[in-house]
């Protein structure tokens, strides 16, 4: 079986600010802050309480706007924003979010991160109904049901289609008098609230509001409606089935190190993560080095729990972009040298014991290792700081299939064959439970780990599922 690409891809990252004059500005900068979460597409919707402005692009903040589209966006005094890594729907202009519609009775606007598992079976049934869809995302299914139910009481309206869909979902809506944040009856996306003076916050990630200035308040809690308006915040619950699920992947991969998870540091879990490895899995070496960025900080971790020094063994060049476009192998290759380097100076002559945070396909896994022994690496011991990842994720990561797994079918001996290390172990579930340090009394701490074990917070329905997959849910 060929694998290829790399990185695991989250869909995106939401942003939202009510009651500043510099809403949309800030928007942009909050985004901007969490660009590492989704890099394909990104939309700032304002309003000044009459109407809704919106802008949006393919490619990066900096490339999708600038300060004359930021200043007409700031004709108000509330904004939400999106970046967009595309999982479900293509990466194609229509579905780059916000989505706003607009009617004569007033407009909606509303960006997603999170997949939704119903979203198919939803959407047929919709059609049947009537409603027509610009775009091939799921989160149009969200406003449709909103619009569909809405009649004197919007946020009624709001709580009933919240109540009906199914999966993974961090929203921020905005419409001319009402901001409204919501997290699935999981919780399995982060999404936190801040304050910044007088405005309300909102961010998938607490870097923003460190980049802003805003203090953070809370997280929002799975199952939880905010609706911020003139008269301030107002919190409530669309369901009191609620049963805490985060995405273990936020601690271990996707979440900027300087983001706090409901209390928990992402640099100090993956320190953690890091430690945690070394007692599982020891190993006599002369350096430590960890792959670029994501890694770095498990692998000072497990240079501090065996007292092996760490070094910067590899570099990545920050100018290239993402390697998996190039159209053929060849320069897929070439893509990853020039994206990332080994130190001869560190690493030729050394035992060197390669600390990375996951295994997904295994096709960077065996470029490193054999990176390494290029710049003379006399050995190369992989340690991964999560469990195999053998099952698909329906909730927005970009591994919807098993075939692009490699520990999906392949034994840990038989990986480490193909990538060609000297040894290869990965992490527990119990230790990186233990590591990352969430609530032992709640199930799983509280954590999604369906990609590790195929136990799956929420149905997965039949429409979310390709046929040869079907017997993984078994």
């Amino acid at each position: 079986m060929h694998y290829v690409g790399k990185e695991l891809n989250e869909e995106c990252a939401v942003f939202g600010i009510w009651g500043h004059e510099k809403a949309a500005k800030l928007a942009y900068y909050g985004l901007h802050s969490m660009q590492h979460r989704g890099q394909e597409g990104a939309g700032i919707a304002s309003t000044d309480g009459k109407a809704l402005y919106d802008h949006k692009g393919l490619g990066l903040v900096n490339d999708v706007f600038d300060n004359e589209t930021l200043d007409a966006l700031d004709k108000g005094f509330a904004a939400i924003g999106h970046v967009r890594y595309s999982t479900q729907g293509g990466n194609i202009y229509a579905n780059v979010q916000p989505l706003v519609f607009r009617s004569q009775k007033d407009s909606l606007s509303v960006a997603h991160n999170g997949n939704l598992v119903n979203a198919h079976k939803l959407k047929g049934e919709l059609e049947e109904r009537g409603s027509i869809f610009q775009t091939t995302s799921d989160t149009e299914v969200i406003a449709h049901l909103i619009k569909r139910d809405y009649a004197d009481n919007f946020l009624e309206s709001v709580k009933h289609a919240l109540s009906i869909i199914k999966g993974a979902y961090a929203l921020t809506m905005l419409t001319e008098h009402q901001m409204i944040a919501a997290l699935d009856p999981h919780g399995l996306r982060p999404l936190s609230l801040g304050k910044l003076g007088d405005a309300w916050v909102v961010a998938s990630e607490t870097c923003a509001f460190d980049l802003i200035g805003a203090k953070y308040v809370r997280d929002v809690k799975p199952g939880e409606i905010i609706v911020i308006d003139n008269e301030g915040l107002h919190s409530d619950f669309f369901t009191t089935r609620t049963e805490p699920a985060i995405c273990s992947m936020e601690y271990i991969y996707f979440s900027r190190p300087d983001s706090n998870i409901q209390g928990i540091n992402v640099h100090a879990a993956r320190k953690n993560l890091g430690r945690m490895l070394a007692q599982e899995a020891p190993v006599e070496a002369d350096v430590v080095t960890g792959v670029p960025d994501s890694s770095i900080s498990a692998a000072i971790g497990y240079a501090e729990a065996t007292g092996i020094p760490y070094e910067l063994g590899m570099i990545k060049n920050r100018y290239v972009g993402r390697t998996f476009i190039q159209p053929s192998q060849e320069l897929r290759e070439q893509g990853v040298k020039m994206k990332l380097s080994a130190v001869r100076a560190i690493v030729e002559g050394k035992r060197v014991v390669m600390v990375d945070d996951s295994i997904v396909r295994g096709t960077t896994s065996r470029r490193i290792v054999g990176m390494l022994r290029d710049a003379g690496a006399t050995e190369v011991h992989v340690r991964i700081s999560s469990p195999p990842i053998t099952h698909p994720c329906f909730y927005g990561i970009d591994t919807s299939t098993s075939s692009e797994l490699i520990a999906s079918t392949h034994s840990v001996e038989d990986i480490r064959e193909m990538i060609g290390a000297d040894s290869l172990v990965y992490l527990s579930v119990e230790g990186m439970q233990k590591a990352i340090g969430r609530d032992p009394a709640m199930k799983n701490c509280g954590q999604c780990m369906a990609c590790f074990t195929g136990k799956y917070p929420t149905e997965i329905y039949p429409d979310t599922v390709l046929p040869h997959e079907k017997e993984l849910l078994v």
